[in-house]
């Protein structure tokens, strides 16, 4: 789920985010993977695969004579996803490298999937132009990434809301370019990349949060832009921005929450 520049953690936010963004991620990891059926023996690229919430369900899914791989840039994350790594599926094995420059001779996947990375790639055309060549002949693709619209939702609005006061401006608008991604500049990038038949829908869920008064807090403290607020004013200010974010949407009285992504499938 991160790309340089965009989705960068360290210290320990790596291991928090595997415990706070789980929630929210794991109805979007089963859609993507039933996008792509993975097969029996299946060959499968988690592509910006964070701390491996996707490469885990795929490697299930893909079976005993199956290969998973998983590669992102963030070296913490990575070591996340390997101490994550249930034992009793197929060996996964996790590298270090940007999207758009892949370590995998071409044509070495069956499947390649993208959950909730697309969106903080320096260079979009380039990285799936890399997925396209790492990617067999009929090979699918899917990724998911914030609809735009996401950002409207109350549990983003409020965290929007948050970053831009205790964070300022820049946080906030970097916060917000997370959601710019639209389907429409997914599937023609797909298409220029070497892809076809490229398509889109949108997916809605409401997730039933945890306790929100960990839970709010606990998730806002493990993305970058609080690492921001962090940096600006320190730890007293952090504290205080996840007591506003746990005000403000407690005051829905339901942790039931709606989360809108696009999900993009593709063919090589």
């Amino acid at each position: 789920m991160a790309d340089e520049p965009g989705f960068q953690l360290k210290g320990t936010a790596p291991e928090r985010y595997e415990q706070y963004v789980a929630p929210i991620m794991a109805p979007f990891v089963t859609a993507l993977l039933d996008a792509v059926d993975i097969c029996p023996g299946a060959t499968v690229l988690d592509l910006a695969c964070g701390t491996g919430f996707a490469a885990r369900a795929a490697a299930a899914q893909a079976g005993p004579t199956g290969r998973v791989f998983g590669a992102d840039v963030n070296e913490g994350m990575l070591g996340i996803a390997t101490a994550h790594h249930p034992r009793h599926y197929p060996d996964i094995e996790f590298t270090r490298a940007p999207a758009d420059h892949l370590p995998y001779p071409d044509a070495s996947f069956d499947t390649v999937v993208c959950q909730q990375g697309a969106q903080f790639f320096p260079d979009l055309t380039a990285a799936l132009k890399e997925a396209a060549r790492v990617t067999r002949p009929h090979g699918r693709l899917a990724a998911t990434t914030w609809a735009p619209a996401a950002l409207t939702s109350p549990y983003f609005a409020a965290q929007h809301q948050v970053i831009e006061e205790y964070g300022g401006p820049e946080p906030a608008a970097s916060f917000a370019a997370a959601f710019s991604c639209t389907a429409e500049h997914l599937t023609t990038t797909l298409s220029t990349a070497g892809f076809h038949d490229a398509e889109a829908r949108e997916l809605t869920f409401g997730i039933a949060l945890p306790p929100l008064a960990d839970f709010a807090p606990g998730h806002l403290s493990v993305l970058p832009w609080a690492q921001q607020i962090l940096d600006k004013d320190g730890p007293d200010a952090l504290t205080a921005a996840g007591g506003a974010l746990t005000a403000l949407l407690t005051a829905r009285a339901t942790a039931t929450f709606s989360f809108t992504a696009t999900l993009t499938t593709a063919t090589r």
